[in-house]
């Protein structure tokens, strides 16, 4: 099936501690069902001090389940459900259900 959330896409995050916020899709692990999004479920973790990167106390992403995003519209930015349409000149593309806008070019 083809993936209905890619690298690159602005999501809103449905449920969960960052209810409500939007973000970038950094990585998408569809092995795992889970995405890393931008300035989305943050983390803190303690990292040693290593030659290339400081240590101490640092936030980072973690991984969120597919299921608990939704891709933005890309008319209102609200969630949406994603469709799939196929062009006259054969390629297919994802669309916004709640608008019919296409989600990529």
């Amino acid at each position: 099936m083809a993936a209905k959330i890619k690298k690159g896409d602005k999501v809103v995050v449905l449920t969960g501690r960052s209810k409500g916020r939007s973000g970038e899709v950094i990585q998408v692990m569809p092995d795992e069902n889970r995405a890393l999004v931008r300035g989305v479920n943050m983390i803190r973790r303690h990292q040693r001090q290593s030659p290339t990167q400081e240590g101490g106390v640092i936030s980072k992403e973690a991984p969120i389940d597919l299921s608990n995003i939704a891709i933005a519209d890309p008319k209102d930015g609200k969630p949406t459900r994603v469709g799939f349409k196929v062009l006259d000149s054969g390629k297919k593309v994802r669309i916004a259900k709640r608008s019919g806008e296409q989600i990529d070019g």
